[in-house]
């Protein structure tokens, strides 16, 4: 497996997503936060200000994580469905959080994805919320850093 940034691969990432939320995440919303994931999916304006990244297998695109905020949050996090549970989405996170810059990642984890995100050391920071027909916790990832151990060391 490749991971690498998606620069010309945009449009394939995005139908690969929106697969996996029609398969997933779609039947447990209502119609209101189905039209809204899609409204997203198709504001050019705010998806130029990701950094998106894919795993790729023999070629093929088969994961696609997409960050804000010099990736300190993520906010599209899919893999096909037909290699769920292989290690790509966790690849893509560990990928994404080595070029994080900041002291925590956020995330909107969606119903489907909040156990995943706590497998990967995140920790709800509220309750399952609702936005424009949006199910998500709300969850963060703290990178620890080994520096105050280090002093204390003789």
């Amino acid at each position: 497996m490749r991971i690498r940034r998606i620069d010309q691969e945009r449009e394939a990432a995005l139908r690969l997503v929106w697969e996996v939320f029609l398969q997933y995440e779609a039947p447990i919303y209502p119609q209101e936060g189905i039209e809204s994931f899609r409204s997203f999916l198709g504001d050019r304006k705010t998806l130029d200000t990701l950094e998106f990244f894919g795993a790729f297998c023999g070629g093929q695109l088969r994961g696609v994580l997409a960050a804000s905020d010099h990736c300190s949050h993520i906010c599209l996090l899919f893999v096909d469905a037909r290699y769920h549970r292989q290690g790509i989405g966790k690849s893509l996170w560990q990928y994404m959080r080595e070029r994080g810059t900041g002291r925590c990642v956020t995330v909107n984890a969606s119903p489907y994805g909040v156990a995943f995100y706590r497998k990967m050391g995140f920790r709800d920071t509220s309750t399952q919320q609702c936005r424009d027909g949006i199910r998500y916790t709300p969850m963060q990832y703290e990178r620890w850093s080994v520096e105050p151990y280090q002093k204390a060391l003789p």
